[in-house]
């Protein structure tokens, strides 16, 4: 279904609700926002022309439950459902219910997002196209001693992980041959809470590898374009924690092979829409797709300011049935940006969510700066939600700059009454393998000690960073060729006295 788009129902909650409400009124399109009702007082709620209680005191009866989002769709005129990300966003059931109610969905169609949700069934039809893939078994045998067969025969380590999954949960690294029974088993039992499929596949675990990701988008006209990649290694519990564009360190002659391989899938798939295609590297600096995420990221503000494009304008665009209005030529990178994501956590306790009311909460108004939050001062931080505060996005005109410019951004993000790890966040930011581009999923793990064993109390490391400020203004250590070695230098120097 396509057509002049005026009403859009936002089926989620949070910071995103907001960021798609600002696009939305620049475009002069009406918005509806729902809200559960312990997240009445938070900035989402009210974000909308108009803003609906759901009722219900659970996530499946509210945020998740598609026979209500319809009836609210309904009830105020709206004509399309933007899905955010998370929640029902990659949901095929829900994107089909939409369309059956006669609303437009800004999203790929139902069969796509199926397709490519199973991470067995978009692995094999990569296979097919020549798309390298991580050796491994992603077949439908699920008995358990065949699988364990099968983890001898890719070779230790191995990652088990859920076919339907994401966000690191049903995922199990097994170092031995003694332990991968228990690891199966709750990595199913895991799955099958979490997405209600307890299917799983094995791949041959890739040891300091990157996460690389490139952003893709597709008209209903048959264009397929690239929006180049960002680098999403920086990780904790499976999940990104810093992202940055482009990705440090990538040759060009990799890039455009990683470029040519994405749309490969998305002109194979028919894909439409917004879409990410991630590959995960090897320490030969080879590729292989990992999966795709049929949906807005978490990250795509680091793509829009590179690029000066608005994907969500984008999205809605091609939900009504426009043809891209730029080609691949026009597409331009220019500069760098880098994101973090404030969490209410305890990183000493293993990155535990840290709930609890804010009793101050204040991000800065910064050039070159992006702030987008789903909090304010005086709300609760709930346990029942994913603890993501804020995501801070910082642009230079090289990656020292973004970077010296998000650690300025923390450093004036005031945060009160939870524990968050916006020290953790500066401590990555000023490492010096970061600075050099020495990145990989196994960042934290690799410099633990760097990164916990002396993590500043918050006041403390933001007299670190106001001296990292400070004395790079008077001296600003200038980018390196091969990634910033002079940077690296210049910060331990000056530095180490804090540390």
């Amino acid at each position: 279904m396509s057509g002049m788009i005026r009403t859009v129902l936002i089926a989620n909650r949070g910071e995103i609700v907001c960021r798609i409400v600002a696009t939305c009124r620049a475009m002069g399109i009406r918005t509806v926002t729902v809200f559960a009702a312990d997240d009445r007082d938070l900035p989402h709620a009210m974000a909308g022309d108009v803003n609906c209680l759901l009722a219900g005191d659970t996530l499946a009866a509210t945020y998740l439950n598609i026979a209500q989002l319809v009836d609210i769709a309904k009830k105020t005129g709206a004509d399309a459902i933007h899905p955010g990300y998370g929640f029902l966003s990659e949901n095929a059931g829900f994107a089909e219910a939409m369309t059956n109610a006669g609303l437009i969905f800004i999203g790929p169609p139902a069969s796509v997002i199926s397709r490519m949700g199973d991470k067995a069934e978009s692995r094999k039809l990569c296979e097919s196209i020549g798309v390298p893939v991580v050796p491994g078994y992603h077949g439908d045998n699920q008995d358990a001693t065949f699988l364990a067969k099968q983890a001898v025969t890719i070779g230790f380590p191995v990652l088990i992980k859920a076919a339907a999954g994401g966000g690191g949960k049903g995922m199990r690294v097994v170092e031995r041959e003694q332990d991968v029974a228990s690891a199966l088993l709750s990595a199913r039992s895991e799955a099958e809470n979490a997405f209600g499929n307890g299917h799983l596949l094995m791949e041959k675990y890739l040891v300091k590898p990157r996460h690389i990701e490139v952003q893709v988008f597709s008209d209903t006209h048959g264009t397929h374009l690239h929006l180049f990649e960002r680098d999403c290694s920086i990780q904790r519990r499976h999940q990104k924690i810093i992202e940055e564009s482009p990705a440090p360190g990538l040759a060009e002659d990799t890039r455009k092979r990683l470029y040519e391989a994405a749309l490969k899938i998305t002109s194979h798939i028919g894909y439409v829409g917004a879409g990410t295609v991630e590959f995960i590297f090897d320490s030969r600096g080879e590729f292989y797709f990992l999966e795709m995420n049929t949906r807005l990221q978490v990250e795509h503000p680091v793509t829009e300011m590179v690029t000066g494009l608005d994907l969500v304008r984008m999205q809605i665009e091609v939900a009504e049935g426009k043809k891209l209005a730029i080609t691949q030529a026009d597409i331009k990178l220019k500069g760098h940006a880098v994101e973090a994501r404030l969490y209410a956590e305890d990183t000493a306790k293993g990155f535990l969510p840290a709930p609890g009311k804010l009793t101050h909460f204040s991000l800065p108004h910064l050039p070159g700066v992006r702030c987008e939050n789903g909090y304010r001062s005086d709300v609760t931080v709930s346990s029942r939600y994913d603890p993501m505060l804020a995501k801070i996005a910082a642009y230079g005109a090289n990656r020292h700059e973004a970077v010296q410019s998000l650690l300025n951004a923390l450093l004036q993000s005031c945060v009160g009454g939870v524990v968050t790890n916006r020290a953790f966040l500066m401590q990555v930011l000023i490492n010096d393998a970061f600075a050099d581009g020495k990145v990989s999923t196994d960042f934290i793990n690799e410099h633990k000690d760097a990164l916990f064993a002396s993590l500043p109390a918050d006041d403390d490391t933001a007299k670190l960073i106001a001296a990292y400020l400070l004395m790079g203004k008077a001296a600003a250590p200038q980018e390196t060729p091969g990634g910033g070695s002079e940077y690296s230098a210049w910060t331990h120097d000056k530095l180490a006295g804090f540390r």
